[in-house]
Order: structure tokens, then C-alpha cells, then sequence
């Protein structure tokens, strides 16, 4: 019966979804950024961190959106496993984009450590690769590109993780102070995992052009 499904029309306000949740992804890294940028400006940096928590939970709205259409749809554009996953891996990115800034003020830090620059940035290039990708997905006549900047988002995660077990490798050499390198190592952390969901949306994207090329 898969003959006839493919000739039945399919519900493509789920790409809608995803180029809007994918936007809101590089708008919440843009903010990361530039908070960690600006981290100094105490009042630039109070608004920074309510920007991304406002953005994040614009996403969660377009997650559940998602969700919600899924579960009316009969027939999807490719397997609804996917099509979950997916979603809730951006989701995810969001979410640990929001925790990495909440916790900046919840843990009280006034100083970042020195690679949190470079781990924003590169956090910053894997959203930018994770909206692209996505929305290529409307069509798998863009599967060799979206392939592409799979393979570079593996390469921005790779990258991610020497420079935070380098970072955190200088803290535990320079950082006397146990409370300040146990703060210093979360913002690691959290910026760290966010990249890695990057990672795990590659991963669906290289999973639905393989079951649907």
C-alpha cells in the first residue's frame, strides 16, 4: 500500500513549523552571543538573558504546534518518528541555549570563563546549519546538500568539545577558587550539550534522506 500513500497528499504545514522553530534557534544563538560579548553590560546582559528565555518559549509553542498537527495528520511528509524526533531535538537546542544563560545568573557569575566566546560562536554556526538543513528537507532533491552541512555540524561538534575539554582543563589547572570552577565548568557545560543537539538533529536529518532518498 505504499503505492497509494504516495499519491495521497501529504500535510506540509510541518515545514512551516520547522522553518519557524529553525529561525528562532539562530535568533536565540545570535543572543547568546551576544550576551556572552556583553557580558559586562549588567543591564544588557539582564535583557539578553530575557530575550532567550522569551525565545525559547516561542519555541516551545511552535513544538507543540508540531506535536499537536502530528497527531490530526493521516498522512505526513516522511516517518512521524522522525518528524517527533526532529522537533524535539530543536527543541532541546533551545532548551539548553535558556539554561546555559539562566544559569549565568542563577549561579551569580560576573566573570565568563575565556572560551565561552568560542563556544558560542561555534554554537552560533552549527543553528545556522541546523535551520538550513532543516528546511531543505522539503524536497529530497536537496539531500546532497543537506548532507553537507550535516557533515559540517559533526565537524562544529567536534571542534566544540576539544575547546571545552581544553577550557576545562585550564580551570582545574588556574582556577583556585572550587565555587567559581564548578560555575565556570556549567557554562561549558550547557553550551557544550547544546551543540551536541545540533549533532543529534544532523543525525535525524542524515536518518530521513536515508529512508526517503
Amino acid at each position: 500500500m505504499r503505492w497509494l500513500s504516495a499519491l495521497m497528499p501529504r500535510e506540509t504545514r510541518f515545514f512551516a513549523l520547522f522553518d519557524r522553530h529553525g529561525a528562532l534557534i539562530v535568533e536565540g544563538a545570535n543572543a547568546v552571543v551576544e550576551l556572552v560579548q556583553h557580558y559586562e553590560d549588567t543591564v544588557r546582559r539582564a535583557e539578553l538573558i530575557q530575550r532567550i528565555g522569551d525565545i525559547e518559549r516561542s519555541a516551545d509553542k511552535i513544538t507543540h504546534e508540531t506535536v499537536s498537527v502530528l497527531h490530526s495528520t493521516f498522512i505526513t511528509p516522511f516517518d512521524r518518528n522522525d518528524i517527533h524526533r526532529l522537533i524535539s531535538g530543536m527543541d532541546d537546542i533551545l532548551d539548553l541555549m535558556q539554561d546555559a544563560a539562566e544559569s549565568m545568573h542563577l549561579f551569580d557569575i560576573q566573570t565568563l570563563p575565556p572560551a565561552s566566546l568560542q563556544l558560542a560562536e561555534l554554537l552560533q554556526q552549527c543553528s545556522v546549519r541546523v535551520q538550513a538543513g532543516v528546511a531543505l528537507l522539503q524536497s529530497m532533491d536537496n539531500a546532497e546538500k543537506a548532507l553537507t552541512l550535516t557533515e559540517e555540524i559533526d565537524q562544529l561538534e567536534s571542534d566544540a568539545d576539544k575547546v571545552s575539554r581544553d577550557g576545562i582543563s585550564r580551570l582545574f589547572r588556574e582556577e583556585m577558587d572550587v565555587r567559581q570552577l564548578i560555575k565556570h565548568k556549567n557554562v561549558y557545560e550547557y553550551l557544550e550539550e547544546a551543540i551536541d543537539k545540533c549533532q543529534d538533529v544532523a543525525n535525524v536529518i542524515e536518518s530521513v534522506i536515508v529512508e526517503n532518498v
